[in-house]
């Protein structure tokens, strides 16, 4: 296939970049980094000037931060000298083998000095902490951090107000308000700021809570999840009912059945991928520190359920770059990685002492547990190297062996730690001094979303499975090119069965191996990606890395699109059970805001003939189409979206014979001028794109996300350019009922359109808010691997 790169990295030793991707004299670098990982560091990390333009190289990023983490040794020995330490850490990072999260890469030794991804706030049932709280969250927002809340202590709607006479509004209404003040606060940071939403099953307004995001445009800038007890889960597989109970009073208020309240969990997850639940009973029974205060809510992305006021300093470990080659197999240099637990768990208590902390309690709250959270990415990078299926036996208790491994080691560093700096200072009256450990830290290990850490080192994310074996990276400005596993090319070379189309090949198999006549079986299983690896595999490789989390585990449950909800019943039980702290379910097309479809036709055919013609048109460079003339009468829709530059008006004209858009006609609400020339060209391209067969899909991806320089309104109602409007009306216009096959050439007759039927089961994808192109749902939150964005924190 023309145009297909191996991911190999390069040595580059160029000089910092400008903002043009161009490199200025000043600075050097000698890094082996991909061209794809210096456009992500280029856009989110290294330090710009008031330009815009890029004034710091990749190596200067990271001895930046080595620098200023190594000064925390001076708070224990101010006269030590802190070089080594900053070799250390600099060699750590420059090796990819460890990296801190994004907060800390992006904000060391810089004026903000924020180094923590996400915190937890609590709520309680008074409007001035609430809004106190609102005011802390948009704090942490400004800073780049991510905050995560529990409701449950606010009383249910309609319950009476004291010093009022009044009745609440309860708390849908003001997660509401949480999620207004996120809108208006987050264009300012460097990351948009995210939230979770937590309500205890057992609260009177749970089943409001559940549906509260059925309407896509309402709560956007949350995450929530059921906080689930053990009373809850026992009265469900019983067949019982179980008490709701007022938190004003702490009495039972009514009887519900457990049944039709997962029955309605398990139903909105199946719609929406959300709520996800959250084990609070077994969260709380492995709390460092219960006599402080019991754990009520977790960060945005589920993986560290933290106290009131804690934040989480985290960090992940590449394990695939902790291999060696023996006798032509690969092994776990576990000598290598033991070194790299010790260092990075040095590294992530001296942040601790280095992050100035947004509010006073946080820094309180922080220091005293000393929680970190180090993690590992590359798992499934790891696994194809060891020739390993992730969905197996052994692949599961490699995950057990791995992450115990580092638990030890990073328990054994935390005391050592513990003896020259002392314990935490709730050590006293914790489980630690219980079990007789003096720990530095209340919380070594989770397992959280690495985001663009795993795009800068070239790996697979967190502990998830590989997405795809071949995918698209930016290469130039507006080109994307497909770029496969290189691990994958060596072995099917080595083992024979390369070919020049078997990269087509796995193109058109979405990315997959699987069904491949080529490929032998026991590659096949090697080679496993995320949607061929069942529930079951999934809830079973997260358990094997929660035994040996003090935290817990970001990760995604894979449903496929024709999933029953019944499935994502057996997935909370089984996670339950096997002792995860939460769990996050994605079923293949769940969001209604999703963009276009792929999948089975009415009949649950699929649609190959379709799909062939497809294939074959993309190989040819300019293939010779016949736009399909226009009937004189068409029906439509006008749809109306306010811009910067006055209201857009999108009219989307409709095949009457198939149903499928024909064509499309920009105007604004105002006569003449540039934009409205510049709308009406874009109309007339787009209808002479849609009558000569390119797919409603790839028009939208081509036009969403383009910005000027005046973007209008906020939320779900926010355009970034006439462009950007016109995309959103297009695909909303769409609903569900196009096809992404091609048009027919002109002379199809009648029956030959009726014969290509409206797709029911769709595949679908996001749209990434910035570039516009195709977001993955993994390690529970969003990312884009074209431009690097990404929702994870």
């Amino acid at each position: 296939m023309k145009g297909i790169k191996r991911n190999g990295r390069e040595n580059v030793q160029k000089t910092a970049m400008n903002t043009e991707g161009d490199f200025e004299a000043g600075y050097t670098d000698e890094i082996r980094i991909s061209q794809n990982a210096l456009r992500v560091l280029e856009k989110r990390y290294l330090v710009k000037d008031l330009e815009g333009k890029v004034v710091e190289s990749p190596a200067d990023l990271f001895r930046r931060v080595a620098n200023n983490i190594a000064q925390a040794e001076r708070l224990y020995d101010p006269d030590c000298d802190a070089a080594e330490t900053e070799e250390r850490f600099y060699d750590l990072m420059t090796s990819f083998r460890f990296l801190p999260n994004s907060p800390t890469l992006m904000n060391a030794g810089r004026d903000l000095q924020q180094l923590s991804a996400c915190f937890v706030l609590p709520v309680s049932d008074s409007m001035e902490s609430i809004f106190e709280t609102v005011k802390q969250a948009a704090i942490i927002h400004k800073s780049g951090g991510g905050t995560g809340f529990s409701f449950s202590r606010l009383r249910p709607k309609n319950d009476r107000v004291k010093s009022t006479g009044g009745v609440a509004s309860g708390p849908i209404s003001f997660m509401k308000v949480f999620n207004h003040a996120t809108e208006a606060v987050k264009q300012g940071g460097t990351r948009r700021g995210a939230n979770m939403g937590i309500l205890r099953v057992d609260h009177p307004d749970i089943m409001e809570f559940v549906s509260c995001k059925s309407d896509t445009s309402e709560i956007t800038n949350f995450n929530i999840s059921v906080a689930v007890t053990d009373a809850f889960m026992e009265a469900y597989q019983q067949g019982e009912n179980y008490d709701l109970v007022s938190p004003r009073t702490g009495k039972p208020v009514r009887s519900v059945s457990a049944k039709a309240v997962m029955d309605k969990i398990a139903d909105q997850a199946w719609q929406t991928g959300e709520p996800g639940l959250f084990f609070i009973d077994a969260t709380n029974r492995t709390n460092p520190t219960p006599h402080i205060s019991d754990m009520e809510a977790t960060n945005p992305c589920g993986e560290q359920p933290l106290l009131p006021y804690e934040s989480c300093t985290l960090g992940s470990i590449t394990l695939d770059r902790h291999l060696k080659k023996v006798d032509d197999h690969y092994q776990i240099d576990w000598a290598a990685l033991e070194e790299t637990v010790r260092t990075s768990v040095h590294f992530l208590d001296n942040v601790l002492d280095m992050n100035r902390y947004p509010i006073k309690e946080i820094e309180d709250i922080t220091r005293a547990n000393r929680k970190i959270g180090l993690g590992v990415m590359g798992f499934a990078r790891m696994l194809f190297k060891l020739e390993i299926p992730y969905n197996s036996e052994n692949g599961v208790e490699m995950a057990r062996t791995v992450m115990g491994f580092i638990h030890k080691m990073a328990s054994a560093e935390s005391a050592r730690l513990a003896e020259e700096r002392g314990v935490y200072d709730y050590w006293e009256g914790s489980r630690h001094q219980a079990q007789g450990k003096r720990l530095r830290n209340s919380y070594l290990t989770t397992v959280a979303p690495t985001g663009t850490i795993s795009m800068i080192a070239e790996t697979s994310g967190g502990c998830e499975p590989e997405f795809s074996l071949v995918w698209y990276k930016n290469v130039m400005d507006g080109e994307h090119l497909p770029y496969a596993l290189d691990y994958f090319i060596d072995v099917a070379k080595r083992e024979g069965f390369y070919t020049e189309d078997l990269l087509d090949q796995i193109i058109a198999n979405k990315g997959s191996v699987s069904g491949l006549k080529q490929v032998p079986k026991y590659w096949q299983d090697v080679f496993v990606t995320s949607h061929e690896i069942s529930p079951e595999w999934h809830v079973r490789m997260q358990a094997a890395f929660q035994a040996f989390s003090d935290s817990a585990v970001s990760k995604t449950i894979n449903l496929p699109t024709d999933a029953a909800a019944e499935s994502i019943k057996d997935a909370y039980l089984l996670a339950y059970r096997l002792g995860c702290k939460g769990i996050t379910v994605y079923r293949d097309g769940c969001r209604p805001d999703q963009v276009m479809n792929v999948g089975k036709s009415k009949k649950g055919e699929k649609t190959e003939a379709g799909k062939a013609a497809s294939q074959e048109a993309e190989k040819e460079y300019f293939p010779i189409v016949t736009p399909r003339p226009r009937p004189d009468v068409m029906l439509g829709t006008t749809t109306r979206r306010q811009t910067s530059c006055g209201d857009l008006y999108l009219t989307v004209n409709q095949d009457q014979k198939s149903g499928k858009p024909f064509e499309a006609f920009a105007t604004m609400g105002k006569a003449g001028g540039c934009e409205g020339s510049f709308n009406e060209a874009i109309g007339r391209l787009i209808s002479l794109c849609m009558r000569a067969g390119v797919t409603p899909r790839d028009i939208v991806k081509q036009l969403i996300g383009i910005r000027c320089n005046k973007p209008y309104g906020l939320g779900p109602d926010k355009v970034l350019s006439c462009s950007d409007a016109i995309a959103k009306i297009f695909n909303q216009s769409l609903e569900t009922k196009v096809s992404e096959e091609r048009y027919p050439e002109e002379g199809a007759t009648a029956a030959a359109l009726e014969e290509n039927p409206v797709l029911e089961t769709q595949k679908m994808v996001f749209p990434c808010p910035e570039c516009g192109c195709e977001l993955i749902f993994g390690e529970g939150c969003e990312k884009c691997h074209y431009c690097g964005y990404s929702r994870c924190y």
